[in-house]
């Protein structure tokens, strides 16, 4: 009986049957290593009569999603498009498939691979993914604990962080201007001072903060006292610094943005805090209320004064008094009166007004703003709109790519003035964020400026959706194929001569970057 069951997938030749292995590995326990999971499922292979012809690997990828995982969306793809060229998938166990929140997505990837033809065998597991009744039940209940599990992890790993930050610890992230992460011993000990991208070694050790060189912690305190005793506007502030060729701990020109981030953070003052924005299990970004905030106070040594830190609160607090929308209106209203036009130039210049900046934002723009008070411009401003919106977001997407090529091993060089990025001293790449144009028809288009100035290696195209508030999807140009091109037009769909460099994330892009290290050759 154990002989037939074991020879059942071969075919009545006696040939092997061809299979794929897939074997994912994130940071868990070493039982899990991909190594290990083949060695599993070449046992499993050799016992029922399949040939592992190919290998789809996902090392330090979390199975919460299938985002980031770019071997499992490429065997999804493979089968899809008709390209796999064997009839089965190995898989270790229902958790290497993945532990997704829900069970019913890792059934669908599941369920489009046994639609094109290929079966899925989970080898470690004591069931056989037969489609009985009983396989099914319990599939479904391993599906659910594998999700399980990594709540639990995160509630266990969220209270262990939770420990730490009272204990006066570090819990990830960058210093910032003025400060220093510094590694300590479990006595407390200092180590070493830890460079941007390098992380502790030993599970023992810890970090902490501590002020930087003496001429930054200088700077950080001529700052506060800019914004208290003279009264500058954090914008203020970031010209004179800027006039300086002082440069913030990014090597990037300051803005009101970061002078404003280091008025308000309390590490200045030394105090720990944490959970200000959770990101739980891959889920969506949510900023937390001050309750539910974890801090020790004093934990790090201050370089502001807390009379000074206070004081800088309170006249934030006061400058962003929140008007009421009918409140912005009347003003915008009796501005229109006065004026008999309005511009952002306008009112950011008249006193006591509200910015044009908080008009945007409560309205959505300002023609819109405009609209409600029955000024109608003699031209239509709403791209104005949108491109400011778009350059303001350009600098956090820069930042964002920036960090999750570091996060691989990958190493930036980011030129402040051209915004090129230098990937691991080897290639160059720019981003362009293109705007979604609309036409009476209702058709979209975009239009993709290349710097032939600067001639990037790679320029990734950013398209946004007709909203122009959230990202599409992303093109990767390389130069060679479009150097003659000094601009491009796009459309929804535009065949594969161009949509072959269509991606839906820049996870492939990002992967590209990352840095192996190689064992040398005896």
């Amino acid at each position: 009986m154990q002989a037939a069951e074991e020879g059942q997938d071969k075919d009545h030749e006696g040939s092997l049957v061809r299979a794929a292995q897939y074997v994912r590995m994130s940071t868990e326990h070493q039982k899990y290593s991909t190594e290990n999971q083949a060695e599993i499922i070449a046992q499993y292979a050799a016992r029922r009569g399949f040939e592992i012809v190919k290998t789809y690997e996902d090392s330090g990828k979390s199975g919460l999603k299938l985002e980031g995982r770019l071997a499992l969306q490429q065997l999804i793809e493979d089968v899809r498009c008709g390209a796999a060229d064997f009839e089965a998938v190995l898989v270790y166990d229902v958790s290497r498939w993945g532990r997704f929140q829900d069970a019913d997505e890792s059934a669908y990837y599941e369920f489009i691979c046994r639609e094109g033809g290929i079966t899925v065998h989970y080898c470690a597991e004591q069931f056989e993914n037969d489609g009985s009744l009983s396989a099914t039940i319990i599939k479904s209940m391993k599906r659910a604990m594998a999700g399980e599990y990594s709540r639990e992890l995160s509630a266990k790993v969220f209270t262990g962080q939770c420990r730490l930050i009272r204990l006066g610890y570090r819990q990830g992230g960058p210093a910032g201007f003025g400060l220093r992460r510094v590694l300590v011993d479990e006595h407390g000990r200092v180590k070493a001072e830890l460079a941007r991208g390098e992380h502790k070694s030993l599970q023992t050790d810890r970090v902490i903060l501590q002020p930087g060189p003496p001429e930054e912690v200088e700077t950080v305190r001529r700052l506060y006292r800019m914004f208290v005793v003279q009264q500058r506007s954090e914008s203020e502030i970031a010209d004179v610094l800027n006039a300086e060729g002082l440069r913030t701990d990014l090597g990037r020109e300051w803005t009101r943005g970061t002078v404003h981030q280091i008025l308000t953070n309390e590490k200045y003052i030394g105090n720990n805090v944490y959970n200000r924005i959770s990101y739980k299990l891959k889920a969506k970004r949510v900023a937390n209320p001050p309750d539910m905030w974890v801090r020790q106070d004093g934990a790090f040594e201050p370089i502001v004064e807390q009379d000074f830190f206070d004081a800088a609160q309170r006249i934030i607090q006061e400058r962003s008094r929140r008007f009421t929308d009918q409140e912005l209106l009347d003003r915008l209203s009796q501005l229109f009166a006065d004026k008999g036009w309005l511009s952002g130039v306008v009112i950011d210049e008249m006193e006591d007004m509200p910015s044009s900046s908080t008009f945007r934002h409560r309205f959505g723009s300002l023609t819109r703003a405009y609209e409600l008070v029955g000024y109608t411009p003699s031209r239509d401003y709403s791209y104005i709109e949108i491109n400011r919106a778009l350059r303001a977001m350009h600098p956090e997407i820069v930042a964002s790519v920036i960090g999750e090529i570091e996060k691989q091993g990958g190493i930036v060089d980011h030129d402040p003035v051209s915004d090129l990025l230098r990937i691991n001293e080897e290639f160059t790449v720019a981003l362009v964020i293109a705007r979604c144009h609309v036409s009476p028809s209702g058709g979209m288009r975009w239009q993709v400026r290349f710097d032939s100035g600067l001639r990037p290696d790679l320029t990734i195209a950013i398209r946004m959706e007709d909203d122009n508030q959230t990202v599409r999807d992303y093109y990767l140009f390389p130069w060679l194929d479009l150097n003659r091109t000094p601009k491009l037009r796009l459309a929804p769909d535009n065949g594969i001569l161009l949509d072959a460099f269509r991606y839906d994330s820049l996870d492939a892009f990002v992967e590209l970057t990352r840095r192996t290290s190689l064992r040398k050759a005896a």
